[in-house]
């Protein structure tokens, strides 16, 4: 696993570190203890891509278009 912290990740990061722990959890050849703390690094991996992406969701959905459906820019989204 990574040393990053999750909340310093970028999706793709979270995305590929959650998929190594779903793979060992899968596998199952993994101590109870160890079980458990990868089962919540992956419970923090998985906030984390659902944050990124709802981001790039509000970010897309910020898109101003003009009378003909062209985009003419973006309109700053609140909170980001």
């Amino acid at each position: 696993m990574s040393e990053t912290p999750v909340n310093e990740m970028s999706f793709e990061q979270a995305m590929a570190e959650l998929e190594q722990v779903v793979g060992k959890l899968e596998r199952g050849d993994v101590a109870l203890e160890d079980s458990i703390k990868l089962y919540e690094r992956g419970a923090a991996l998985k906030k984390r891509c659902e944050t990124k992406l709802k981001e790039a969701e509000e970010k897309v959905a910020a898109i101003t278009l003009n009378a003909d459906g062209q985009p003419t820019g973006t309109t700053p989204v609140e909170g980001l």
